[in-house]
């Protein structure tokens, strides 16, 4: 299964029952797995967890901590850029050259790498004198 397929599979699982706007995400670590993650908003929080967020947290439950390439795809008119936590947590488990294709539900794609959907990333090298 290819990675847009299992993040569009995956899609239809999003619990949005306030927003009604459905992303799924899928994630293949450098291992090779796939892991995969779709929104869930609540009531206390409507704007909810993101797709990419709940992938991160599937691969390292699965025991990665890699990223080698990610999709996403939202029932939008143009592909949905992924929102600044996720670009951090992205930005935290994949190199800088790891592609990130944003897609639509009606085959638009968008192809970026981590390091254009997050310039200048907060890492660990900022605090080395701490």
């Amino acid at each position: 299964m290819s990675l847009l397929d299992a993040a569009t599979q995956v899609r239809l699982n999003a619990w949005v029952p306030y927003s009604r706007f459905k992303v799924g995400a899928a994630i293949r670590a450098t291992s090779g797995k796939v892991y995969v993650g779709c929104n869930v908003e609540n009531v206390a929080y409507p704007e909810g967890t993101c797709a990419e967020a709940g992938a991160i947290a599937a691969m390292v439950a699965g025991g990665d901590t890699r990223i080698a390439e990610i999709w996403v795809i939202a029932d939008s008119p143009e592909p949905v850029p992924c929102c600044g936590g996720c670009r951090q947590k992205i930005a935290e488990f994949a190199d800088a050259d790891v592609k990130v294709t944003l897609c639509t539900t009606d085959g638009k794609q968008k192809v970026m790498t981590v390091a254009e959907i997050l310039p200048g990333v907060f890492t660990a090298a900022h605090m080395d004198r701490a």
